[in-house]
């Protein structure tokens, strides 16, 4: 008896020397031999040879507070041993990539998984009462050494902020490098006769400047600043702002 078909092409990538590595577009591999890793929790889809999974919720009380405070965040698990785990989210597109004593800022919803080397906190972003409408006053910053996987909801293209004044939408941008600056411009072209119409649906932009990237996906179905997924006003300080 045999299956025949074309399911070879659906192998798993055997080999990969890193502890992250894709299995495709939609799918990470961690090799949990090369140390423990913080995942997205629930993203796990399948895992052979040992692995343990701890709930660490948002990473302690004070991140909890943070997360409570701003709505920006991730729910996390700490995951350990000597086997392989796939992880992959809602099957979003994923990015591996390697940070080396470096910094990045993410939108929390687009956290997959991280060496635990990295160290993360919730931090500042930007300031003003637009940034805080806009939920994009907060965001997960990741420092150190170690790999890092975010999702995008399809493909991304990188920007260089040196290159041109850059801009994105609030709820497309996922992440940017160390060397970036981020402000808030509340775009109001059109005055009092835009607004009677409706408006375009971009009246919050995030400014970029800099040296640096700035990574944006195609789609503004994920609330940027907005942990919990849904809420645009970045948890109860913009419950507060909206009434």
């Amino acid at each position: 008896m045999a299956v025949h078909g074309e399911l070879g092409k659906y192998n798993e990538i055997q080999g990969a020397e890193y502890q992250f590595s894709l299995q495709n577009s939609k799918l990470l591999k961690v090799d949990l031999r090369h140390g423990p890793v913080e995942a997205k929790t629930g993203a796990m889809v399948a895992y052979q040879g040992d692995a343990t999974f701890e709930n660490k919720g948002s990473g302690g009380m004070s991140k909890m507070l943070k997360k409570a405070a701003t709505g920006e965040g991730v729910d996390m698990m700490h995951v350990e041993g000597s086997g392989e785990v796939f992880l992959a989210d809602q099957a979003h597109d994923v990015l591996s990539l390697y940070l080396e004593n470096d910094m990045i800022s993410v939108s929390g919803n687009n956290i997959l998984a991280f060496s635990s080397t990295i160290q993360w906190d919730i931090k500042s972003v930007g300031g003003g009462m637009a940034g805080l409408a806009a939920g994009g006053l907060f965001n997960v910053v990741l420092q150190g050494t170690g790999f890092v996987a975010v999702t995008t909801d399809g493909p991304p293209v990188l920007l260089d902020v040196a290159s041109a004044p850059t801009f994105a939408d609030p709820q497309a941008a996922v992440m940017w490098s160390a060397g970036v600056t981020m402000s808030i411009k509340k775009d109001t072209t059109g005055g009092l006769k835009s607004l009677a119409r409706g408006g375009s649906g971009e009246t919050i932009q995030m400014g970029f400047g800099g040296e640096g990237f700035v990574l944006v996906q195609p789609s503004e179905g994920h609330v940027f600043g907005a942990g919990g997924g849904g809420s645009t006003g970045g948890g109860m300080l913009g419950q507060v702002l909206g009434g």
